[in-house]
């Protein structure tokens, strides 16, 4: 047998193979099928197959997340239909209004994890890849074809190897590693592709951070992202499913450390880059493209009116704990709307007291949820407004009106420019 990559091995086993190479087709069973909102769309899809039941509904999870609480009376009957689609068909894994974004959230229940896969109809599935697992976004009409049959054929990608060395600069994060990737690659970068991080550089990231990695991916058009699992990804599990399954912790901690999986050496890349963390410095996607990037130094001073936290790239813990720190003891000279993306990064927010130091800077804090991000409520754009967002995706109407303009950068960039009235490097503004 050859030697393969990590996106490989998990798809060997996924499709139930003795080994699986790029531009192979395969048929594999998902560990976990993920919907949110768009469930009950997906269900009239479904009904119109032969098969009434979903086949594995214990593989299912469905999230009320993007229009979190409904805004209108249109969401309201929307998510009254996916309710009774999960009750009519016995889903365990449906997570109402208020626990969160369906990435954060699957993460935190310890759905997923090393060794598994995920397919999911939302196109920032990618994001499970920072846990060791394969994931990928889907359309709505292979999810229903997934309910019934609880298999799918998938062509094998080639793997784009992303090495990382050195360290990040104060003020500087993986979201600027991202845009600063994007940029230079083009949005159709790695199109169709695996995108597997690895190198000395991942062992200094936290978990918050390694997954705006993955997530972000799906901006350049992959397929898939991942990272193999290491010590600071088993901590995180442990810690985090202490908290979210008590009742089997130990057991599904078990069954990650048997299922995680790591690239061999002598695996075959298509496309290789190597990157020295310690030169990248705080970028921003510029109107109407991720991949219009620039080094924030070059459009200081951009006048702004209201900054955005939050989403499944930017929207956790270390996320707010950045903002919080920069706003404390100042006041906001522009609006700024802070979204956690759980329940938890909520509690946990409100318990450090970060959440106290943002309202007491005049931020507005909203539900748990996608937010503005899909430009249906909570902080829609006006005609003319200029958004500073730490989301992912700043095409043309993207936030409400078509011609508002979106900058998107770290959280620590947003909140500094939300206090300055104008893009600036936190550094400016804090010393």
């Amino acid at each position: 047998m050859s030697a393969q990559t990590l996106t490989e091995k998990l798809l060997t086993r996924a499709g139930r193979c003795d080994q699986v190479s790029p531009g192979d087709i395969v048929v594999i069973e998902a560990d976990v099928v993920l919907s949110h909102d768009n469930s009950a769309a997906i269900a009239t899809i479904f009904q119109q197959l032969t098969q009434k039941r979903v086949k594995y509904p214990d593989r299912l999870a469905i999230t009320l997340d993007h229009a979190v609480p409904p805004p209108t009376a249109k969401h309201a009957r929307n998510h009254a239909r996916v309710r009774e689609f999960a009750r009519e068909q016995g889903i365990a894994s449906f997570f109402e209004v208020g626990r969160g974004i369906c990435h954060q959230v699957l993460c935190e229940e310890g759905l997923i994890g090393p060794g598994m896969t995920l397919l999911g109809a939302d196109s920032h599935s990618t994001h499970y890849g920072w846990l060791g697992a394969f994931s990928a976004g889907i359309g709505r009409s292979e999810v229903a074809a997934l309910w019934a049959t609880g298999e799918l054929w998938l062509r094998v990608p080639e793997t784009m190897r992303i090495s990382l060395t050195g360290e990040l600069r104060a003020g500087v994060a993986t979201k600027d590693l991202t845009i600063n990737l994007i940029g230079r690659l083009s949005s159709d970068g790695a199109t169709y592709m695996a995108i597997e991080f690895d190198g000395d550089g991942i062992a200094g990231l936290s978990p918050d951070s390694r997954a705006v990695l993955t997530n972000m991916m799906a901006e350049m058009g992959a397929k898939n992202a991942c990272i193999a699992p290491d010590a600071v990804t088993w901590r995180w599990l442990d810690k985090t499913m202490r908290r979210t399954r008590p009742y089997d912790h130990e057991s599904r901690l078990d069954f990650f450390r048997k299922r995680a999986l790591y690239p061999d050496r002598g695996a075959n890349y298509a496309v290789q880059h190597q990157i020295n963390l310690s030169e990248i410095e705080p970028m921003v996607s510029c109107p109407h493209s991720v991949d219009n990037a620039q080094p924030l130094s070059k459009i200081a001073a951009t006048v702004v009116d209201v900054g955005f936290i939050g989403t499944c790239t930017n929207g956790r813990l270390e996320d707010i704990a950045t903002a919080a720190d920069i706003v404390r003891g100042r006041q906001l000279r522009k609006r700024l709307i802070v979204i956690p993306a759980s329940s938890l990064v909520l509690r946990d927010a409100a318990e450090a007291g970060h959440i106290a130091d943002l309202i007491d800077a005049g931020a507005t804090i909203g539900t748990p949820g996608c937010g503005p991000c899909m430009g249906v409520h909570m902080g829609v754009l006006a005609p003319g407004e200029v958004c500073i967002s730490s989301a992912n995706r700043n095409f043309r109407g993207r936030m409400g009106e078509p011609d508002a303009e979106i900058y998107l950068a770290n959280p620590a960039v947003v909140a500094a420019s939300c206090i300055a009235g104008q893009l600036i490097h936190p550094a400016d503004l804090t010393g």
